[in-house]
């Protein structure tokens, strides 16, 4: 069935009843859902209820000390890197948030011919990315839904150097199960999608027309995309919409739904807050605006509640808050990016972009800021290379296995940046990381990762275990 009706199971009336009744927990009540979240299993509606409610600083300081022990339990110490490529902002919805909403005339309208999307990928492997995030608006040129893949064919066959993209990752409009099967044959990664808000009245009133303002059809979509065969879907809530309280229990319904029905969560969960964009008054003064403090419990919290999963955080944000994110959950950093169609090879222009960046740092600068940090700007791909997706990947993920394979994948991968990319500063910053980083390693881990360094100081690339 192509166009199956919502089985999404996002009961408004439990989620207010849920924050209501906890609104007010004692620090027991706290100290016990912190004491379960620190073995690792995830947490349930109530238990997500209560932690959202901290406000004293000594429990805010428990909570984020919780969320950094998971995280490095679960992921160690990288981050994966991955650059966003728009190729159209073409739209036929009209969404009061979005620059690219349909009636907007202060956005300029383009869509890159596959001769363009060829070059923006050759820039992006040139600053040393291997995996993209490609967008478009929810509208495509006159070929239809074939643009997108399209797309993704010319962004795989780009080969410059030494470098490629190893992994294409797509965001674009709800699909049918005939179009999502599509969509996996390209070989993609990850389907990702934002619900933007899961509050019906709220959806309605920023949705005012196109296919978009069909709620159901929008939360239907990970569904159809598994059930056509898509092991790794990614969703997320544009926050400012609506109270993050009622957006964060709603996810978590999403999340249950989909353990639940498909025996695999969402591989990754994006946390985008709004941001202003050309043509929205709405952008710039968000409804329901999330402070940086309730941010940084907002994905200290899912951390906590969903642990398997890769939270991701875009260069909306301003370096100094993506910074103070990574200990509390984050594992996936966009980095210099582009939200316009044509920005890598014609530079950021905020009337074709769908929204203000935060972090306008090259690439090199990033890497070299989560260097010093002591984190590892991991450019691995290997996960989707061997299979290891859906319920393979989070058999690995959630008992805390999976760093055993991602930290020699990215110290491995992290050197073919360091050797083909990076400016003297942070090649000489990266080689501190990793030698101190060997030292730290259990015996065995050290082995792995020694093996795959020297292979690719020896010329190799794209080695992984």
């Amino acid at each position: 069935m192509n166009n199956p009706a919502s089985t999404v199971p996002i009961n408004e009336a439990i989620i207010e009843q849920t924050l209501s009744r906890l609104a007010h927990p004692d620090a027991k009540q706290i100290h016990d859902v912190l004491a379960k979240a620190l073995e690792m299993k995830g947490l349930d509606l109530s238990d997500v209820a209560v932690l959202s409610s901290i406000s004293d600083p000594e429990l805010m300081g428990e909570l984020f000390a919780a969320a950094r022990k998971v995280k490095e339990q679960i992921y160690g110490q990288r981050l994966v890197m991955f650059a966003p490529l728009y190729i159209s902002n073409l739209c036929a919805n009209e969404c009061l948030y979005c620059a690219f909403r349909a009636r907007n005339q202060e956005v300029h309208r383009r869509a890159l011919s596959q001769e363009e999307i060829a070059e923006e990928t050759r820039i992006i492997v040139n600053q040393g990315h291997k995996r993209v995030l490609v967008v478009a608006g929810e509208s495509y040129p006159r070929e239809g839904f074939s643009y997108v893949l399209k797309a993704i064919e010319t962004v795989y066959s780009v080969h410059e150097g030494r470098g490629e993209i190893r992994r294409a990752n797509v965001n674009v409009a709800p699909l049918t199960m005939d179009e999502f099967k599509l969509l996996k044959d390209a070989k993609i990664g990850t389907y990702q999608i934002f619900q933007e808000t899961y509050h019906r009245a709220t959806y309605k009133a920023v949705h005012l027309s196109g296919k978009k303002a069909d709620y159901d059809w929008r939360v239907s979509a990970p569904d159809r995309a598994m059930q056509s065969g898509i092991d790794d879907v990614g969703i997320g809530v544009l926050f400012g919409l609506f109270d993050w309280r009622f957006e964060l229990l709603a996810l978590m319904q999403h999340i249950q739904h989909l353990e639940s029905k498909f025996g695999v969560g969402p591989h990754t969960v994006s946390m985008p807050r709004l941001e202003p964009a050309t043509g929205s008054d709405m952008a710039s003064h968000p409804p329901k605006p999330v402070s940086d403090v309730d941010f940084r419990k907002l994905v200290a919290i899912i951390r906590l509640a969903v642990p398997y999963t890769g939270i991701i955080m875009s260069t909306r944000e301003t370096p100094n808050l993506r910074r103070e994110t990574f200990a509390l959950g984050v594992s996936q950093i966009s980095a210099g990016s582009r939200t316009n169609p044509g920005g890598y090879a014609d530079g950021e222009k905020n009337d074709w972009s769908q929204f203000s960046l935060g972090d306008h740092r090259s690439l090199d600068e990033a890497v070299r800021d989560v260097a010093q940090l002591g984190y590892i700007p991991s450019f691995c791909t290997s996960c989707y290379r061997v299979g290891r997706t859906g319920k393979d990947f989070m058999d690995v993920a959630k008992p805390g296995d999976i760093k055993y394979h991602c930290d020699p994948n990215a110290l491995s991968t992290f050197l073919e940046y360091l050797l083909d990319y990076a400016s003297p500063a942070t090649r000489e910053t990266g080689e501190k990381l990793i030698r101190d980083t060997l030292l730290n390693m259990n015996p065995l881990q050290r082995s792995v990762s020694e093996s795959l360094i020297e292979k690719v100081r020896s010329g190799n690339r794209d080695v992984f275990c």
